[in-house]
């Protein structure tokens, strides 16, 4: 039991790439079907990292143990723990000489992504990244539409500021400020060249 408290990124040659027949590939990009936002990043994180193009990985949730079963000497179960303290974002790492956090959201809502689904320590977290330099942003899935964005915190910020205005961000918009996540065949959500487009942008 858990108790809660009140550029381009491309390499040309990599020296580690593996070879794929088109069999191997069609067999993996049908194993991804259905794969969830938080697997699909995790596995464009383990290819990144093997090709030498980021290092970006999830971060770790605190969590003090309270209680543990031993019902075997091997087989430790853990029957109670509280988190620590709230969570910040989901993942961080470094691309490019840049510090990089962000946080991934998915919504079956067709027409506008609800704010509800973010926290105010976790805006106030991408708005201390953002004053130290570094590059936030969240990546919202569509699930009905099977499409993904990285839309910038700076935007995400200020929509949270106004919220008394509106307490969801429109997918109009998201689609208009965002940079689509393009599918592909390895990894199944290659985040890195919509973050490309960003970081284009903001230079």
């Amino acid at each position: 039991m858990i108790n809660y408290p009140k550029g381009t990124h491309r390499q040309e040659k990599v020296s580690n790439a593996l070879t794929r027949s088109q069999k191997t590939q069609r067999v993996s990009l049908y194993s991804r079907r259905g794969m969830g936002l938080e697997d699909e990043i995790n596995q464009a994180n383990d290819y990144y990292l093997e090709n030498h193009l980021a290092v970006i990985h999830k971060k770790p949730t605190p969590v003090t143990i309270v209680g543990v079963d031993y019902p075997m000497r091997a087989a430790a179960k853990i029957t109670e723990a509280y988190f620590q303290k709230p969570s910040t974002t989901d993942y961080n790492g470094v691309y490019q000489g840049r510090y990089i956090d962000f946080d991934a959201k998915e919504t079956s809502n067709k027409t506008s992504f609800p704010l509800k689904n973010l926290h105010e320590h976790q805006i106030r977290h991408l708005a201390n990244v953002l004053s130290q330099g570094g590059i936030g942003f969240i990546i919202i899935k569509f699930t009905k539409f099977n499409e993904s964005y990285i839309y910038p915190a700076s935007r995400l910020i200020a929509q949270w500021q106004d919220r008394s205005q509106a307490r969801s961000i429109t997918y109009a918009a998201i689609v208009e400020h965002s940079y689509q996540i393009p599918t592909s065949l390895n990894p199944s959500l290659d985040y890195l060249q919509a973050l490309d487009s960003m970081l284009s942008d903001l230079t």
